[in-house]
């Protein structure tokens, strides 16, 4: 097919799908389209991943839940993406922008752009791409094709999984709710935000044997993942997180769930659920102690909750009064009094330890982290760092490298 026609085939099903879609040749880009203003293509950040697809139609998942379908044709390469089954918070859009170096300038119209393209089931993008590869390479392909040539290994489990149900009914006396004490021991854990007790538990953890929810062993960790994080998320609630927050954390974690067809990728995705929810306990339990060895008052977890989602902002005590429908003196009071730290102390100590983070795990320069974290220069960002430190962001990642 020439390279007009290609372009063309491209632009009809970018305005269809309302995604962007792009052209390769050869390796190199010959074409993008978009009905979206996107400042920097968020590609960048998993181009490796997609462009290591080489069956004729595949499609990658990224941490944040985007999704990318691929078409290979020859020296042919169509990439259509990013979409999402469900809306990103503003912080994660702009953790996206931050990890792809979006200009700060840019952030606003990047984060704009990124809500404005379509949400789609991943099924209908690979649809679409099943209905491009019989056009470009005149090949009849339907969805359960395509994830199974994903994962070739797909058919051999779901044989084991039914041979396994059939001698599971067969056992008469078997108990298959043997579960029970790893997930309350788990929940306990999440609930107190103990950290390392679940790094320990993980490193010698019990080997189970859920009861049975579905006659395919893929169906069944599906199954089992989304009652593991059902649990969790409401462990995390009672150990002070946020509802609306652990719930929405939980929806997304279950729509990565679904798009996951690897039983390996399944076990990691549940290990790093229930890690995140921990330490997400973990650093709201910290925060709030005040030495009582009570739970944090609900105070501090609505604060807690708001800088989170609102880290690359430059937070002030007026606009979190504000949310909470409280005034400002009366907010400063109350969570002093809880807290046992002014409020402006308790959202630098926050910043910094996401700084920490990001030094510490990413390669981002100093700047970068400044401008991120909503400080108003490096400057600014390096003072209240050593503040709360004792060094600076550079010392402390010369010590923290990898």
């Amino acid at each position: 097919m020439k390279q007009e026609d290609l372009i063309w085939l491209c632009n009809a099903i970018g305005n269809l799908a309302g995604i962007p879609i792009r052209l390769y040749q050869a390796g190199k880009l010959v074409h993008y389209h978009a009905m979206v203003d996107l400042p920097r293509d968020p590609l960048c950040l998993c181009e490796e991943a997609v462009f290591a697809i080489r069956e004729h139609v595949g499609y990658y998942v990224t941490p944040q839940f985007l999704y990318y379908g691929v078409v290979n044709a020859g020296e042919n390469r169509i990439v259509l993406g990013p979409s999402r089954q469900i809306d990103l918070q503003e912080q994660q859009l702009r953790e996206i922008a931050f990890l792809a170096d979006v200009d700060s300038d840019d952030v606003p119209a990047f984060i704009t752009g990124m809500k404005q393209i379509v949400h789609l089931p991943l099924e209908s993008v690979i649809q679409m791409l099943c209905t491009v590869n019989f056009v470009l390479n005149s090949e009849r392909l339907s969805l359960s094709d395509v994830t199974l040539r994903m994962h070739d290994h797909d058919t051999f489990l779901r044989r084991m999984a039914v041979q396994q149900l059939e001698r599971d009914l067969a056992e008469e006396n078997v108990d298959v709710h043997n579960t029970l004490a790893v997930e309350q021991t788990i929940m306990n854990i999440i609930r107190k935000g103990d950290v390392a007790a679940l790094e320990q538990f993980a490193a010698n953890a019990p080997a189970v044997r859920p009861g049975v929810m579905a006659a395919d062993q893929l169906r069944q960790a599906r199954n089992a993942f989304i009652v593991t994080v059902s649990l969790a998320s409401r462990s995390a609630i009672r150990g002070g997180m946020d509802v609306e927050e652990a719930l929405t954390t939980s929806d997304q974690y279950i729509q990565q769930c679904e798009l996951l067809n690897d039983l390996a990728q399944i076990s990691t995705l549940t290990y790093s659920m229930v890690l995140h929810y921990t330490g997400q306990v973990a650093r709201i339990r910290l925060s709030g102690m005040t030495g009582t060895g009570q739970p944090p008052s609900v105070l501090i977890t609505d604060v807690s909750g708001y800088i989170h989602r609102h880290l690359s902002n430059p937070i002030t005590t007026e606009e979190i009064a504000r949310h909470l429908y409280m005034s400002r003196q009366h907010l400063s009071r109350q969570f002093h009094r809880d807290a046992g730290m002014t409020l402006s102390a308790f959202i630098a100590k926050e910043k910094t330890e996401e700084a920490k983070r990001l030094l510490r795990y990413t390669d981002k320069s100093i700047a970068a982290i400044a401008a991120y974290l909503g400080y108003s220069s490096q400057g600014h960002f390096t003072r209240v760092f050593h503040r709360g430190t004792g060094i600076t962001p550079g010392e402390y990642r010369q010590r923290h490298s990898k």
